[in-house]
């Protein structure tokens, strides 16, 4: 593609065949085109870096740079890394970028120089496309430090955030301290050197599913929340509250998850994914007499 385009996507993606075709064609339909989209197979052992060669040689905007498994954090610093330029948005293999989503981040970072990093609400869906819930974020610094410093790595959700490269740089960029947490890191250290905000727009669609990383890894995340806000503390030159803990882990159980996401997929008319989720939900609780009515009603299909 001659010339330096607007933005950088980037996406780290790990055994991603499953959904990588559909984050990258919710991205190739964005209304601000000139945009090169990055696409870190972080040495993957399924047909994901098959899949990026195939869109490379369909859109010439598509870039795959293969690299051997080192994990979330090798990915997106080898992104970051090839990025051409300052205005990078970050894109998971297995969410959907809304058509306006490039534009409406792009246009407000070119208005405000000194927010560093934005994001925006979500619709949360769950494995095949069935909206779940709107996510609500905050929109000011002031506020988002304030979540951050209650322990929310949401506060500026990573799945939405479009970030400045050279302070992403600046500050070390992601970091293996504190794993599966290091957008939550990194933000909390660009909020050091710029300001942060949240659009009100919902730009993105976020998928929930067992194999997703909040999903596996939630109890790590927990974990390393205490330690990772004491050191935000004391580069702010703060003393952190001697009395620091946050609550037990958002994460619901499966049976409560493969539940909602069946029932929501019912009232969405998604008759395969409630089907889907009737058989993982049996399988989580097979002697539960709610989980057989459910089931039930999704081989009804209502």
């Amino acid at each position: 593609m001659p010339g330096s385009p607007k933005v950088s996507v980037v996406i780290g993606a790990f055994n991603a065949q499953r959904f990588l075709a559909a984050a990258i064609d919710s991205l190739l339909v964005q209304t601000l085109a000139d945009f090169e989209l990055i696409v870190v197979d972080d040495g993957s052992q399924d047909r994901t870096f098959e899949i990026i060669k195939e869109y490379e040689g369909w859109d010439s905007r598509v870039r795959g740079i293969q690299i051997a498994h080192g994990g979330i954090v090798d990915a997106a610093n080898a992104g970051l890394d090839a990025a051409r330029c300052e205005l990078i948005a970050r894109a998971d293999a297995d969410d959907l970028s809304l058509p306006d989503r490039l534009a409406k981040q792009f246009e407000y970072m070119e208005a405000h120089p000194e927010v560093v990093a934005v994001g925006s609400r979500m619709q949360v869906i769950e494995p095949y496309g069935s909206p779940l819930y709107i996510t609500s974020h905050k929109p000011s610094h002031e506020e988002i430090e304030a979540e951050f410093f209650q322990g929310s790595g949401w506060a500026l959700p990573q799945p939405a955030a479009m970030l400045r490269k050279s302070v992403a740089l600046k500050v070390g960029g992601y970091r293996h301290d504190y794993p599966y947490s290091e957008d939550f890191d990194l933000f909390l250290r660009m909020a050091e050197a710029g300001r942060l905000a949240n659009l009100p727009d919902v730009l993105v669609a976020y998928r929930l599913h067992s194999g997703s990383s909040n999903w596996k890894h939630h109890r790590t995340q927990m974990r390393n929340k205490p330690k990772l806000l004491a050191e935000a503390y004391r580069r702010r030159g703060r003393e952190a509250p001697i009395d620091l803990k946050f609550g037990a882990s958002w994460q619901a159980p499966k049976v409560q998850q493969y539940s909602f996401w069946l029932w929501s997929a019912l009232k969405n008319k998604n008759v395969g994914g409630a089907r889907r989720h009737a058989w993982s939900l049996l399988k989580s609780a097979p002697l539960s007499i709610s989980a057989w009515r459910a089931a039930y009603c999704a081989v009804r299909g209502y």
